[in-house]
């Protein structure tokens, strides 16, 4: 199994940068392999929002399709993503945010996976691990896009 884990700091807040994470529906605009995204059904549970969507992601000549459920908890400033369908065998990502003292937010960001298949692995596993790797960057990037300039760029 794969498993990634990354803590950035920033000048946004918490709940900036969980809304960020949270809009879904723009991740093809700035996520890297992410094609297009549905969402399937949305549902509220007390406090936490349940989003069930597919994921296109496409590298070169592979596209395949991920479907995955969002647990959005706006209260702990939380997210976790299970894995439901698609290339892999097993996927979970679990967002956390919080504000700092000295200003700013620090996000924590980590990811488990394994893909199915060893030929799918050796075809696109390191497309797969470069993007998370580099899914902290895009965050940070969208955010400045979404709340402009806040102080210094993220660490």
């Amino acid at each position: 199994m794969t498993r990634f884990h990354s803590i950035r700091k920033g000048p946004y807040t918490a709940a900036q940068m969980f809304a960020v994470v949270a809009d879904v529906e723009r991740y093809p605009e700035f996520l890297p392999l992410c094609e297009a995204l549905k969402i399937l059904s949305r549902e509220q549970q007390g406090d936490e929002e349940i989003i069930v969507a597919e994921m296109t992601v496409a590298y070169g000549v592979f596209t395949e399709r991920l479907t995955s459920r969002a647990r959005l908890d706006p209260v702990n400033l939380k997210i976790f993503v299970e894995y439901l369908a698609g290339p892999l065998s097993h996927l979970e990502s679990r967002w956390s945010f919080r504000d700092l003292d000295e200003g700013g937010s620090e996000t924590e960001f980590d990811i488990d996976y394994e893909f199915s298949t060893l030929a799918l692995r050796l075809a696109v596993g390191a497309a797969f691990d470069r993007a998370f790797r580099r899914f902290s960057d895009a965050f940070a990037r969208q955010a400045k896009a979404v709340y402009g300039n806040q102080g210094p760029d993220p660490v």
